[in-house]
């Protein structure tokens, strides 16, 4: 065998770690994956639910969680901003370091929370509108204002539970305490399907509510998740010790301030701006009409359940590299993290694969036209195919973001869609009489360059950076 061949063959086998490396991921991992997994099982459940009302309440809630998921990456992104410190805090024992970070993401998303619910008292029926168009489907646009107002206005109530508990399973999970945030999710979305059924269809004597029950169970759900998370976080105060004296005081050293905020304004206006761009690229599909927001919707739905393993792979990545690079211990973070994102592309290319396959049999649960159907199929073989595409992209941003390298994840992601995806939909979508399935194609595709940058910059080392070195003090 030739040098070259040998070089080659044990650059390939670096990719694979062993059973002791694998077993940590797992560790990681799996508590993530059935947390998500089952909130988004729950989530499509309930979306059926309110499928079987019929294609206008369908649509009306999904636009509304359109406007949600803004509000929700927000909160994700001023969480995941200081949780980069956090995890790398956890990493050097600095309990003092993960506090401070904590009451600094209470601080932020209790004012985010009152900001984004002005704009919802004022703006929620404009909002709204702005996704309502009609197509040469059949659809009744006033009726799906009516019940995505119907929804918005009660989920106005479950945003500040949502955003405390995230503030606290961020910190949980950067300490390496996964299963207690699942727990808590598991309960919650079990409330919520069973409200759901109750609320919705009027069961057990209660008033069939509709749009209006779905969006009661899931405020019910997010308090109870609330409450779990809380009263296990300050009842184990050993297995927790940054919750000991949490609320004696909000005083965030100066030092640490400025260092959050360094790392995580860009990576909060990454998020902002992506799940605006996001919100942007639905409202371009809607212009092809309502048919196309409720096949959307459907294939949304069933890409949320898939796509909980390429999402939990990036959590383990960002929690796993970050603890390591805490640790100081560079060279065994950079073999891992080649090793996960090599994991996080195979598991992709199974569900990838999986997703295919039930993609004519999901759509035919839903009460709706069989154009809707048809379209939602596609869709949903569309995001199959490019399943991998996502999992490499996704591993390789949480590898950026783990070493705090934050600016650079922002021009690789939110930058990117705003200079090319978002461009490429809006012109497509509105001076050119293009499909909805070749727009939607072109769109996804667009994430192969994305791949191409990543790849670049992860093999580089950009991100190989201890931040919580000489910051024993903070």
């Amino acid at each position: 065998m030739s040098e070259e061949r040998l070089r080659e063959k044990h650059g390939l086998a670096s990719l694979i770690g062993d059973w002791a490396f694998y077993k940590k991921v797992l560790m990681i991992v799996m508590p993530i994956i059935v947390q998500n997994a089952i909130t988004n099982f729950v989530g499509m459940l309930d979306n059926i639910m309110v499928g079987q009302v019929g294609t206008e309440p369908m649509s009306g809630v999904a636009i509304a969680n359109q406007i949600l998921f803004v509000f929700n990456i927000c909160v994700f992104g001023i969480v995941a901003g200081a949780g980069i410190l956090g995890a790398q805090f956890y990493g050097s024992g600095n309990y003092d370091g993960m506090r401070n970070t904590f009451r600094f993401k209470l601080m932020v998303v209790c004012g985010l929370t009152a900001a984004f619910l002005l704009v919802l008292l004022f703006q929620r029926e404009t909002l709204i509108r702005a996704f309502l168009h009609q197509g040469s489907g059949e659809g009744d646009l006033e009726m799906t204002l009516k019940y995505g107002k119907e929804y918005l206005e009660v989920m106005m109530i479950g945003l500040l539970p949502f955003a405390l508990t995230q503030a606290y399973a961020g910190t949980l999970r950067e300490s390496g305490q996964t299963v207690v945030p699942m727990t808590g999710g598991v309960v919650a979305v079990l409330v919520n399907l069973l409200f759901n059924y109750i609320l919705i269809f009027g069961k057990f004597g209660a008033p069939a509510l509709g749009v209006v029950g779905a969006a009661i169970a899931t405020v019910l759900s997010r308090f109870v998740e609330l409450a779990i998370v809380v009263v296990w976080t300050h009842s184990h105060s050993a297995q927790n010790p940054f919750a000991a004296g949490l609320y004696r005081h909000f005083r965030i050293p100066g030092e640490l301030m400025l260092k959050i905020l360094k790392v995580g304004t860009p990576l909060f206006l990454n998020e902002v701006l992506w799940s605006v761009g996001m919100a942007l690229l639905a409202q371009c599909y809607s212009l092809r009409g309502l048919e196309v927001v409720a096949a959307i919707n459907i294939a949304n739905t069933i890409g949320n359940l898939f796509n909980v393993v390429f999402m939990s792979m990036g959590n383990a990545v960002g929690i796993i590299i970050g603890q390591l690079l805490g640790a100081g211990k560079l060279e065994q973070a950079r073999r891992e993290d080649a090793q996960l994102i090599a994991f996080s592309v195979f598991c992709c290319c199974i569900t990838g694969l999986a997703m295919f396959s039930i993609a004519g049999l999901f759509p035919l649960i839903y009460n709706t036209t069989v154009q809707v159907q048809t379209l939602a199929t596609r869709f949903i073989q569309i995001c199959g195919l490019c399943m991998p595409i996502f999992g490499f992209v996704n591993a390789a941003y949480f590898t950026l973001r783990a070493g705090g390298k934050t600016v650079i994840t922002f021009f690789f992601d939110s930058a990117f869609m705003w200079v090319a995806t978002i461009p490429v939909v809006f012109i497509l979508s509105r001076f050119t009489g293009m499909g909805i399935l070749w727009i939607y194609l072109i769109c996804q595709l667009t994430d192969l360059i994305k791949c191409v940058i990543g790849f670049w910059l992860v093999r580089k080392g950009v991100w190989i950076h201890n931040m919580a070195e000489n910051a024993e003090n903070i």
